[in-house]
């Protein structure tokens, strides 16, 4: 390893350093974690940006959309990622309800991630509707996240998690939002399951980075499920998501093997004994 990938690998990673990275045109590598170790393996690999999703729901508490998940819980796991994270910044969700209400209640809940979870920066869904709110947040100096496209805490009035934008007016829309969450002064946003043409055009009329999951290549970095790129959450199996591992074969194969040793008697050997 070179001693500038040595140096890129251990500087820590701000909402500045990603937008200087769109600016140099290098792309952004961010992934989910809700525990101690995944954050660890994920900043030990160089990961860029770690959101503790709440996504957790479904990966961590077998729910089948996100809004159940509360503000108590992701602190909790928010929590247990920051202890873990040296180089990486960590972005918290904002859970469904915990911004809805009004600006003043959304700037409570950001401020108990920043000072009880001690994440670096929060992530709200939406576009021009919660602009207000976005902006009261970061004139508190509390960095914000937008998430626009398909936004999981909408789900229920979706309907569906198909691609959303296809038409010419959401798109409009959607571009809209954009351009009012960079107004509002974010320092990212997440587009989901959108066409790869309308990312790329999105990404290119902003000057924060954009960050793609299902939005194809033209975005200035990708996002997945950390959950999903393993393998180990295989109730669905998105287009989007590229298998990296198998894990969840892998580990039940472990698990079997151990059942069988201790069965048989194998296990623990003498070795294993004090």
């Amino acid at each position: 390893m070179s001693e500038s990938q040595r140096h890129m690998n251990t500087r820590k990673v701000t909402t500045h350093s990603l937008r200087r990275m769109k600016e140099r045109g290098q792309k952004i590598t961010a992934l989910t974690a809700y525990d101690h170790l995944m954050a660890t393996l994920l900043d030990e690999a160089g990961i860029d940006l770690i959101l503790v999703g709440d996504s957790a729901a479904m990966t961590v508490q077998g729910r089948h959309t996100t809004v159940s998940v509360t503000m108590e819980q992701m602190l909790y796991h928010a929590s247990t990622v920051t202890s873990a994270v040296d180089r990486a910044l960590v972005v918290g969700d904002m859970p469904f309800m915990s911004y809805h209400v009004n600006p003043d209640e959304a700037l409570k809940n950001a401020g108990r991630m920043i000072q009880e979870a001690l994440v670096e920066a929060v992530k709200l869904e939406g576009g021009v509707k919660v602009s207000e709110t976005v902006r009261r947040i970061v004139d508190a100096g509390i960095p914000v996240m937008g998430h626009l496209g398909l936004t999981p805490q909408s789900i229920l009035q979706f309907g569906t998690y198909q691609v959303r934008a296809k038409e010419q007016a959401e798109a409009d829309e959607l571009k809209r939002d954009a351009l009012a969450l960079q107004e509002a002064g974010v320092f990212g946003i997440v587009v989901e399951k959108i066409p790869a043409t309308l990312a790329t055009e999105i990404s290119k009329s902003v000057d924060v980075p954009i960050i793609g999951i299902g939005a194809g290549p033209g975005c200035d970095g990708q996002i997945l499920v950390s959950h999903d790129m393993l393998g180990l959450y295989t109730k669905f199996h998105p287009r989007f998501v590229r298998r990296y591992a198998n894990l969840a074969e892998e580990m039940k194969v472990a698990f079997g093997r151990y059942a069988a040793d201790v069965r048989s008697r194998d296990f623990p050997s003498e070795d294993e004994s004090y």
